[in-house]
């Protein structure tokens, strides 16, 4: 590697970028012939942190900087190459190598370029490219996936408006990497606070998706060897679990969004008539279609966990994934007065429920009785609905009629009701559901 440094300091930036992937090229090609899953050496991440992300080998050297027209060109390089070369092997190592994580100063410039080349590959369709990025989203951590998350959003849903549908499009393209996306934008967009709800044209996009082919979620989970542990910290195999966060969460977060401005240093404490005004109707119909397409996919899964030989053994939605779930939910409604989101909580709960009820029938969640009896416990479900009211107040069924007193206490204690013998089970008969909403 030595003697192909040397000859690269004699080139000017882009050529010897370009010098450097044609020899890493010939490289991995070689290892490949004799191993099937070759160690990327410290060499060759040196030469492409030097050459290609102008981070100088040398102590307290300045690091070179290509302006935006260098920048552009060197794109085009990238893409080329990866388009040009056809086997998928040599594309995977090369494209890890120069995008995997290293934990030093080269990552801010590694992350910056990846960013920028997906978006191109994106913008002129380079499907070798998008399927690369998809497998380095599931071997990354996400702390490193959602910020290729956001910087996609950000050229294509904030920048210029209209640009989303150029993202759209890569549905038929690479659905492998639109199912890798829209797991990482779920864990970029937690809803926890105003600025991480998904923007209006992120959610209509990644919805149409979904509502076209609900199985898309699932693409990773299908084409993907599942080991016995998952690793910790990096992305889930579906999005489901953020998924069913959005919907879940959606009613509280946008009523938060919208709070009831102070009006003569008090909150108006007018119950809102409609659900519509904490959300706005485009939004509410979006989650209502996304909630409803995740009840579908869950109900598919117990024949795919059959398949794989995994009913009862692998979880994809995790109850200790649920249990923060709950205890958000919990904490909105806290938040907000319940009495002027009263129907917010209500459909929260009730998403909430059919997710966890189809879930656990589907073998997606493993749970026990009494974990599910104890995360329901923690739930707003179990609070009074009055618990929140200030002293003193009482609702108009409990207030007295106007001139009468309240009713004193009965002296004669009432005799003991006799006991009726309990009903017997009977198998045919269902109790209701709540529709989905």
């Amino acid at each position: 590697m030595s003697d192909i440094r040397h000859s690269l300091l004699r080139r000017d930036a882009l050529s010897a970028a370009k010098e450097v992937l044609y020899h890493l090229d010939i490289y991995f090609s070689n290892q490949l012939q004799s191993a099937p899953l070759p160690i990327v050496d410290k060499g060759p991440v040196e030469l492409l942190e030097e050459f290609v992300f102008q981070v100088p080998k040398e102590r307290g050297a300045q690091p070179k900087r290509l302006n935006s027209l260098q920048e552009l060109q060197l794109l085009e390089i990238m893409c080329n190459y990866f388009q040009e070369q056809t086997k998928d092997s040599v594309r995977q190592i090369v494209f890890s190598s120069l995008f995997s994580p290293q934990g030093n100063k080269a990552d801010d410039s590694r992350m910056s370029l990846l960013g920028k080349l997906v978006s191109m590959a994106v913008a002129v369709c380079r499907i070798p490219v998008l399927e690369c990025a998809a497998s380095w989203l599931q071997r990354t951590p996400v702390v490193y996936c959602v910020r290729l998350a956001r910087a996609l959003v950000d050229d294509y849903c904030c920048l210029v408006p209209g640009s989303v549908q150029t993202l759209k499009q890569i549905f038929s393209a690479s659905p492998r990497f639109c199912c890798q996306f829209i797991t990482s934008v779920t864990a970029l967009y937690d809803l926890s606070s105003d600025d991480l709800i998904p923007p209006l044209d992120l959610l209509e996009m990644i919805v149409s998706w979904i509502f076209e082919d609900p199985r898309l979620i699932l693409i990773t989970f299908l084409n993907t060897p599942i080991a016995a542990n998952l690793p910790i910290g990096f992305l889930e195999l579906t999005p489901l679990i953020g998924l069913i966060r959005w919907c879940v969460k959606s009613p509280l977060a946008y009523k938060r969004k919208k709070k009831p401005s102070l009006s003569n240093g008090h909150v108006n404490n007018k119950p809102a008539k409609d659900l519509g005004v904490g959300m706005d109707r485009d939004s509410h119909l979006l989650y209502s279609k996304l909630h409803l397409s995740v009840l579908q996919v869950l109900l598919t899964l117990q024949l795919h966990l059959t398949e794989k030989n995994l009913y009862g053994r692998l979880g994809l939605i995790l109850f200790d994934h649920m249990v923060p779930l709950v205890e958000e939910i919990n904490r909105l409604a806290d938040e907000l007065n319940p009495l002027n989101a009263s129907q917010e909580i209500e459909l929260s709960l009730d998403r909430l429920a059919q997710a966890l009820q189809v879930a656990m029938a589907s073998g997606a969640l493993l749970c026990t009785r009494g974990g599910l009896l104890q995360l329901v416990i923690s739930g707003p479900v179990q609070q009074s609905p009055h618990a929140a009211l200030p002293p003193g107040f009482y609702p108009h069924i409990h207030t007295p009629p106007l001139g009468y007193g309240a009713v004193p206490a009965h002296p004669a204690a009432h005799p003991a009701l006799p006991t009726h013998p309990g009903h017997t089970f009977i198998s045919g008969v269902t109790f209701p559901f709540r529709p989905i909403r």
